[in-house]
């Protein structure tokens, strides 16, 4: 055994699982399809796995809508008011992740948040009082079985417990120590189980553990794998911690002293480990699971610089070769990709081709003859590798100042001059920008690709839907409006192909959360602006108007993130570039009369080093500066938003703060609006909009409830700096879920603010 991966992607070679799923949501297939669906997924996936080579294959990361959501429903960890709702084991499963709504029977789904630096959103499990944590489902040993019978040679994968409880949410005044025995018991008898089927190896996985962690969480970390090992005594199935995203600095020591028989370390993101290893050893009764290929980029990998970075492991090490996370982050197989010049083609790696990868580095690594080969054809692939460059963008870095990243006058000033111009009411409504992109959309998008119609045939479609979505938002009552986004397949794919430097991929699709996918473009040569992005119909749309009408960018730092970035340049001098042709786009939306331009950096804390050190050096300094670039250069007058989701923000709220804009918005009612507290104790300065709506559940939250959380915002927050706004764009929901939703928000929005004027008002 000398090749695995640390998991593969889930939702099929076609994206089957996620149109399965989608059509069970909508009662067009039965449990029974769904189900035969995703066994198919899964064999073929592990049917690839044993094609290319791998000799040990991952079982168990197939996930419906999310491997945390699993290993909580396998423990028990299910909130009594989903049990309560009466459904079946899959139903109940689905109520927690999007929400359940029938009738006047109506329950919100859990927290989502991003999975560590990922664009990728996991469920976020819930502890209290009645948390009773035991063995409960049989997924995982399923599908265990499935892949014996299919003759797998199967490691089976769970999410580790001090993982779980690091990304957690505590109600009740509970903690994760109060669940340490429980989870001891429990992970025990899940490891006995499976010892039962003589699987030969269960990967746990641990990317928490590339976190700062402290002497308290550590106890942590020790006490439950010590409760573990003592409790599985005289099992034969081999225990591996997997690590990924990060270096564990922390705890190395910890691990490399302990029971396990592999530990699995990222020296891709966790460059630092391989200086642990040479520093401290590593035992010769542990094998190395040496993550090796990236898993998060599609570029081939320098099988010379790899084999270099492994000769540097003693040779006392067994070593593994691996992928460094999970593969579920890239698209499945570059082999569709028969649009893109064949020029770059040949240097795409995705899922599928990064299977055949670690085989040829174990076989380079290990002497073997046809090793030899597989080098030179890989060292001739980066001696040709050639991307195209811009003299000009690269001038115009050079030329950059301090002064090009600050705005004048400062926020407080152009908060006064801001007011005075627009003139809003109290407590200003709109939405963050997308509505439903609904059949017709997607059928003339479709049309004019296949030139079965003409531009002007599909621009003047794209301006009746314009035409209907402002009636309605005027209908609704919104204050602030936007345009749709009708013309736009992705946030960042359209800016992407209006831009020089990118490319994109017919079919490569990654998942985001459950069956959401997206497609990110990839960063090639030096990206520049060629023309007007999005002036035309921002334009049009406030002609058809009186009311302000916001013109809708995606920020830079966000189109870097979910891009497949370049290897070859540094991550600041990309967004830059990014940020420069932004910044052009911003100008001539105000040339042209927009007066609100909304910024959207959903993906700001995405890419954040897992460790706080490395927070500002790595990242925000030149991040933040990026974002801040883009719109430097505007009027004072002129209204600068952003809108964020989606993750843990309260720990980079000066950060945030700094972009100096001048509205930002928040994802915050799927989290209880606990960021509002954290708001208030860094005294906050920019004007913010809290989301009072969660997009990412079909349940339409009713007029009381969305009035009962703005009146928590006006109790906590002053009053002239709040909006009111969803808590992300309405792209995926169904219109009449939409727009029922947006009317309880202005219904509600009107008895807080008649509330705010009475004579002794009450809030």
């Amino acid at each position: 055994m000398t090749t695995t991966i640390v998991g593969f992607p889930r939702i099929g070679h076609h994206r089957e699982l996620k149109f399965a799923t989608e059509h069970y949501w909508k009662n067009k297939i039965d449990q029974s399809e769904l189900l035969d669906t995703a066994a198919k997924i899964r064999q073929e996936h592990w049917q690839d796995q044993k094609d290319a080579g791998v000799d040990l294959v991952p079982v168990g990361d197939f996930s419906f809508f999310d491997g945390l959501l699993d290993t909580a429903n396998l423990l028990n960890i299910v909130p009594s008011r989903y049990k309560k709702l009466g459904l079946n084991s899959l139903d109940e499963y689905f109520a927690q992740a999007r929400g359940f709504q029938n009738g006047d029977e109506s329950v919100a789904a859990l927290p989502m948040k991003k999975w560590f630096n990922t664009n990728y959103h996991y469920i976020v499990p819930e502890f209290s009082n009645e948390t009773s944590i035991k063995v409960a489902g049989d997924k995982l040993f399923n599908e265990v079985d499935e892949a014996l019978k299919q003759g797998v040679n199967a490691k089976a994968v769970i999410d580790g417990p001090y993982t779980l409880l690091r990304l957690s949410r505590f109600i009740d005044d509970k903690k994760p120590e109060d669940f340490v025995d429980d989870l001891i018991e429990a992970y025990s008898s899940v490891i006995k189980q499976l010892d039962s089927k003589n699987v030969k190896w269960i990967q746990i996985d641990e990317p928490a553990l590339c976190f700062d962690v402290d002497d308290e969480q550590k106890k942590i970390f020790d006490k439950l794998y010590n409760g573990i090992f003592e409790n599985t005594k005289g099992r034969s199935t081999k225990l591996l911690l997997q690590t990924y995203f990060g270096d564990i600095r922390d705890v190395y020591e910890d691990v490399t002293t302990s029971d396990f028989d592999g530990i699995g370390l990222d020296f891709v993101e966790g460059k630092y480990n391989l200086d642990l290893v040479k520093k401290y050893g590593f035992p010769a009764n542990q094998v190395l699971f040496a993550g090796v290929v990236n898993g998060k980029n599609i570029w081939r990998n320098h099988y010379d610089d790899t084999i270099k970075l492994l000769d540097q492991i003693p040779d006392n090490v067994k070593v593994v070769i691996s992928s460094s996370c999970s593969l579920l982050h890239v698209p499945y197989t570059s082999a569709d990709e028969t649009e893109v010049p064949s020029d770059v083609q040949q240097h795409l790696a995705f899922a599928i081709e990064k299977l055949g990868e670690i085989v040829e580095l174990d076989s380079i690594y290990n002497d073997q003859a046809d090793g030899k080969r597989a080098l030179d054809t890989n060292d001739k692939l980066f001696r040709e590798i050639k991307h195209p460059e811009n003299p000009a963008v690269k001038k115009r870095i050079a030329n950059l100042s301090s002064a090009d990243y600050t705005r004048l006058p400062d926020r407080s000033e152009r908060e006064k001059i801001q007011k005075k111009e627009f003139n809003l009411p109290l407590l200003p409504t709109t939405t963050i920008g997308s509505f439903p992109q609904t059949k017709d959309v997607r059928r003339a998008r479709a049309k004019l690709r296949k030139n079965e119609i003409t531009k002007d045939e599909y621009d003047n479609f794209i301006k009746g839907k314009i035409d209907r979505i402002l009636k309605i938002q005027e209908d609704i009552g919104l204050d602030v409006l936007v345009h749709g986004e009708y013309e736009r397949n992705d946030m960042v794919e359209y800016f992407g192909e209006k831009l020089d430097g990118f490319l994109f991929t017919q079919n490569g699709w990654v998942q985001s959360y459950g069956t959401r996918g997206v497609k990110p473009p990839i960063i090639w040569g030096d990206v520049s602006r060629n023309g007007s992005i999005t002036v035309a119909a921002s334009v049009y749309a406030q002609s058809k108007t009186k009311k302000l009408v916001k013109g809708m960018l995606t920020g830079p730092v966000t189109i870097f993130n979910w891009s497949f970035p370049r290897e070859d340049v540094t991550p600041r001098e990309s967004v830059t570039q990014i940020a420069l042709a932004l910044q052009d786009e911003v100008l001539d939306l105000e040339k042209h009369g927009i007066k609100i331009i909304q910024i959207d950096e959903p993906a700001l804390r995405e890419n954040l080093p897992l460790r706080k050190s490395r927070w500002y050096k790595d990242y925000l300094d030149w991040a933040v500066p990026a974002f801040r670039l883009t719109h430097s250069k505007v009027q004072p007058q002129t209204q600068i938003h952003t809108h964020m989701c989606y993750s843990e923000f309260g720990d980079i709220i000066q950060a945030i703060d700094d972009l100096d804009a001048d509205v930002i918005s928040f994802e915050a009612s799927r989290a209880d609006f606990t960021l509002i507290d954290q708001l208030v104790k860094a005294n906050f300065q920019t004007e913010v909009g809290p989301g009072v709506y969660d997009i990412h559940s079909p349940r339409v939250p009713s007029e009381q409830e969305i009035e009962g959380l703005i009146r928590t915002l006006v109790k906590k927050l002053p009053v002239s700096k709040i909006w009111i706004n969803p808590d992300c764009g309405l792209k995926t929901r169904s219109e009449d879920e939409a727009f029922d939703s947006l009317k309880n928000i202005v219904d509600a929005n009107k008895k807080v603010r008649r509330s705010i004027n009475e004579p002794n008002p009450v809030v």
